[in-house]
């Protein structure tokens, strides 16, 4: 236990809060570590009939991966430090999806990249008005990891990949209509949904109670178009039926791909694919697979530089259109890496 993450027995439950609000909540392999940690001292307690876990100070759930650090690594030279950090949340990844009570994520705020990996695998998503969901990697010339390979292709009406390729995001209809929510809950009854969970026997009917209804939200609103476009063959062709559809909507969208990072956004296009027809610890092995490939590459600590240090908004990537992204070099992305595939 430390104070950026915080562990505790309340009941029946064992509550765990990642507590670095001022980061949004991010996380940090030392975070990573103590949360796989407790889980496997708790899967082995009788006393503790689920888990449930949280972020604090009402902005985020978790925000991602502490991403600064990982650049700051990359100047300093240790690059092989970063995949241990991979390697461990990957692990911890497929310990949430495989965990053997029930792990109920409570998401208050925004939830993104390694916040969904702590969140989405668990067997209880859920979610207040106030969250949002995003994986917004392509923008800094990364990908949708942390088992985004699995839970976004299975997602509703081809809305997965819409996610991984454009970034988009969201909020609690959606998100509770393509599955990254279990239960809509009212923020106001987040606070009486704790105190009921340190004293359930039975979680499925004690979140039942909490349970609000929702209206149809925009991208559910657009699914007939999402389906349409990102079923096509090819990011090429995904862009080509986006502008054809001529609505506001699709012109966002392809504006939006068309400002990523072209060699992240065609691993996240071959990665959903792929993802499609692998289970849950095939997948985690390609990313850590795709990971391996992308620290050794440009493109991402660009990224981060242009968003999070220098906050200019303004990438370079190399290459800067899709149309010069070598295809053929793409497949080494998928290749097993010099030290192994992920041990599952």
């Amino acid at each position: 236990m430390n104070d950026e993450i915080l562990f505790e027995m309340r009941g029946k439950a064992g509550f765990v809060t990642l507590n670095r609000p001022k980061a949004l909540n991010a996380l940090t392999h030392d975070k990573v570590r103590a949360l796989a940690a407790q889980l496997e001292l708790w899967a082995d307690d009788p006393g503790v009939r689920h888990v449930v876990i949280q972020g604090a100070g009402g902005k985020a759930f978790c925000a991602g991966g502490d991403i600064r650090s990982i650049y700051d690594a990359k100047l300093a030279g240790e690059v092989e430090g970063l995949k241990t950090f991979f390697r461990d949340e990957y692990t911890l990844n497929a310990y949430i999806k495989a965990y053997p009570k029930p792990y109920i994520a409570l998401i208050d705020g925004i939830v993104m990249g390694g916040g969904v990996g702590v969140s989405v695998h668990g067997s209880h998503r859920v979610g207040t008005g106030n969250m949002l969901f995003s994986m917004p990697e392509t923008g800094i010339g990364f990908f949708p990891d942390v088992g985004g390979t699995f839970f976004m292709p299975r997602m509703p009406d081809r809305i997965g990949i819409y996610c991984a390729l454009s970034a988009g995001r969201l909020k609690q209809a959606d998100a509770l209509y393509s599955g990254v929510l279990t239960h809509a809950i009212g923020e106001e009854s987040l606070s009486d949904l704790k105190a009921a969970l340190e004293t359930a026997d039975d979680v499925d009917a004690t979140l039942e109670r909490f349970c609000v209804p929702g209206e149809a939200g925009p991208v559910e609103q657009n699914r007939g178009m999402i389906e349409n476009a990102f079923s096509a063959p090819s990011v090429e062709d995904v862009l080509a039926r986006l502008d054809a559809a001529g609505d506001d909507f699709a012109r966002k969208t392809a504006t939006a791909i068309r400002g990523k990072s072209p060699t992240s956004v065609l691993i996240a296009f071959e990665q959903m694919k792929r993802g499609a027809t692998l289970n849950f610890n095939e997948c985690m092995k390609l990313e850590y697979r795709i990971v391996s490939q992308i620290l050794n590459g440009d493109d991402f600590f660009e990224g981060i530089r242009a968003v999070v240090v220098d906050k200019d908004q303004s990438p370079h990537w190399s290459p800067n259109q899709l149309a010069q992204v070598d295809t053929d070099g793409l497949a080494s992305y998928f290749e097993e890496p010099t030290d192994g595939d992920l041990p599952l």
